[in-house]
């Protein structure tokens, strides 16, 4: 099963190898391991803005990492960048829809559930399964 833990980078899109050509910059598609949902996409662009090179991720198609560098030297350090932005992406995501899930459960609760049922749906709600 995918799942949102599961996101990172596998390798370079096959159908898009870096290419050194007469341009100043070497074009970088980097392919993900499974398509990424589109807000995970929107909150990856957001996090990564304001790189020194540009970044970015089609929220569409949610599987390919675009950026370029001026160097080849400089597509490991690109790469672990990257790594480490997706990484945080997901960690992100994670603790946004777990707090989403506490919110919407805080509110199914009735004031008045504090009997034995109230009890097991708090233990429930805050186990951490990371």
């Amino acid at each position: 099963m995918e799942g949102i833990s599961d996101i990172k980078i596998s390798g370079i899109d096959e159908m898009r190898p870096p290419r050194i050509r007469k341009e100043p910059y070497i074009n970088l598609f980097f392919k993900l391991v499974h398509k990424a949902p589109r807000d995970w996409c929107d909150h990856f662009n957001h996090l990564v803005t304001n790189r020194k090179y540009p970044v970015k991720i089609n929220p569409t198609d949610g599987l390919f990492i675009e950026t370029w560098v001026r160097k080849s030297d400089e597509i490991e350090t690109a790469l672990t960048g990257l790594k480490k932005a997706v990484s945080q992406c997901n960690q992100d995501y994670i603790a946004r829809v777990l707090a989403e899930a506490h919110s919407a459960a805080a509110a199914r609760d009735e004031p008045g559930d504090t009997g034995e049922q109230g009890k097991l749906n708090r233990i429930v709600a805050g186990l951490d399964f990371d």
